[in-house]
């Protein structure tokens, strides 16, 4: 009975997702959860209840009921002693109202995070198991962020951010209709953890209830086939920590059974820090390398021009155009482009590369330009003629074609990529050219006395571009963030948060004073 139940279901969550488009359903972040993974969930609600006899159940954004079902699966109807749902969309609402009707579970059409939430701990949930709407804050309003974040606090208090995804609140609110002890499951995604709006949120995870487990599945298995967001099981108990409460972090594999685990004592875990890498070997909470790449890198992003279709194109389109040289500079093509890691330099400075671009890099008025470079300016008028000037970057800029002032970098790293097979995920570039490069890439100024130890020596500049290729892969990835599918991104701060041991063993001298004291 109860196989057939999902079976129903299933087939109704298909019929009701068909008929909507899939923009629609990232508007409002509806991604229903797969039956295997509700089952997972609900397992380990199971284990976190212990003998509990009765349980009241809760589901603030229902959908078809994937965790109903998972839990007549696992939990005997003689401990269920009501279920609850909410559910905005009647769309979804309306057809699992008929398919639960007289099952049990009680669906109302709401919107979850405008409700009074109920007064007395008769009304309370002690199981708590929900897969939130992922709607990111850019599709939240500003009264409806102000509204949602007064709520949350009101419940949890916990002051949300206004990049706080819906999610978020979601689980801020939940915390006054949960009941002491009762236990709270969600299936969310795993950015909080290292992104800065997720801060508050790991605040109340620590200060506010017992956080049992984290739980972080590996981007490669996206959870949802169509959302690309990387997904996170979140197990807590309303209830205070105990001194010295060890959470396990798990990481890959399956809910129960993960392939990597560490338990981590929360006196260890901190809101600022990030959290995505703690089930990996060497996480289990030590201290944060006391030398980091900042310390001996300057990293920015690279030129952002607005346009890098207009601004920036291969010499050879250049030159047909009869554009000057003195306006243009060498850079980078995009690393899909760029089929070496290590870049030499041809006489002029250009890389020494198939089909080497330039930069248009002009801060001279438009008179002077239209009046001394004509062939110039009919090529920039035919850029703004298609809107260019007027996008947002373009247009807080004077004169709108000037660009972004950058050096070139001995060495850069890609901002975004894949780990495929053995190929890392980020890749770093020796570059000996005079080229810069635009924002796919971070670029990396040595500070003294790294710069003073390399200054003029090309095989100790190679030997510090080896040891970064090198690296330790999770060491990277766990400071950027990651995606469904497994595309990970790093930002300058990020990368420049990663440890330096792997540049210190070719170069100690370049250790900072203040590191070598601090471990005197």
């Amino acid at each position: 009975m109860k196989h057939e139940l999902e079976t129903e279901r299933l087939a109704l969550q298909q019929r009701l997702d068909d008929s909507k488009t899939q923009a629609e359903r990232n508007r409002l972040g509806q991604f229903a959860t797969p039956t295997r993974l509700a089952l997972d969930i609900m397992q380990l609600a199971g284990h976190l209840l212990g003998r509990r006899t009765a349980i009241r159940f809760l589901d603030p954004a229902i959908g078809t009921g994937s965790f109903y079902s998972a839990v007549l699966t696992v939990f005997p109807p003689s401990r269920i002693r009501w279920a609850r749902g909410f559910e905005i969309d009647p769309h979804y609402g309306r057809p699992a109202k008929a398919l639960w009707a007289g099952r049990g579970l009680d669906i109302e059409l709401a919107d979850f995070t405008a409700l009074t939430p109920p007064s007395d701990e008769s009304g309370r949930a002690d199981l708590i198991v929900c897969n939130p709407p992922y709607v990111r804050h850019h599709h939240l309003s500003r009264q409806e962020k102000v509204r949602l974040s007064r709520a949350t606090t009101r419940a949890c208090g916990v002051s949300l951010t206004g990049r706080s995804g819906l999610y978020c609140h979601f689980l801020g609110l939940c915390h006054a209709w949960l009941a002491e002890g009762g236990v709270a499951l969600w299936l969310v995604p795993g950015e909080f953890m290292d992104m800065n709006y997720g801060t508050p949120l790991k605040h109340y995870l620590l200060d506010r209830v017992t956080l049992e487990r984290i739980h972080r599945f590996d981007p490669f298995d996206a959870q949802f086939v169509d959302a690309l967001v990387s997904s996170a099981v979140i197990a807590y108990r309303k209830a205070l920590p105990m001194d010295g409460h060890a959470v396990r972090f798990t990481y890959g594999g399956t809910l129960a059974e993960p392939r990597l685990r560490r338990d981590v004592t929360i006196d260890m875990l901190t809101p600022k820090r990030k959290w995505s890498g703690l089930a990996a070997a060497g996480a289990d909470g030590a201290a944060e390398p006391v030398t980091r790449l900042a310390d001996l890198f300057r990293i920015r992003r690279g030129v952002a021009t607005g346009a890098n279709d207009l601004f920036i194109l291969p010499v050879a389109k250049a030159e047909a155009l009869g554009l000057p040289g003195e306006v243009l500079r060498p850079i980078l093509p995009s690393p899909r482009l760029l089929n070496v890691d290590e870049v030499d330099s041809d006489s002029r400075g250009l890389p020494r590369i198939d089909r080497p671009h330039v930069l248009i890099d002009c801060s001279l008025p438009a008179d002077e330009v239209r009046r001394c470079y004509p062939r110039l300016w009919a090529y920039l008028s035919g850029g703004a003629a298609r809107g260019i000037r007027d996008r947002y970057l373009c247009r807080h800029r004077d004169p709108w074609y000037a660009q972004e002032r950058r050096l070139p970098a001995p060495l850069l790293c890609t901002c975004m990529g894949r780990r495929k097979g053995d190929r890392p995920t980020f890749r770093f570039i020796l570059n000996h050219s005079q080229a810069v490069a635009a924002n796919g890439y971070l670029m990396l100024y040595p500070r003294p006395p790294l710069a003073q130890a390399i200054a003029g020596d090309r095989t100790r500049l190679r030997a510090v571009w080896q040891a970064l290729a090198s690296a330790d892969a999770e060491s990277l990835i766990g400071v950027g963030h990651v995606y469904g599918g497994g595309l990970h991104k790093v930002e300058p701060r990020e990368l420049a948060a990663a440890s330096a041991a792997a540049v210190l063993q070719v170069v100690p001298e370049a250790e900072p004073i203040r590191a070598m004291l601090f471990r005197g």
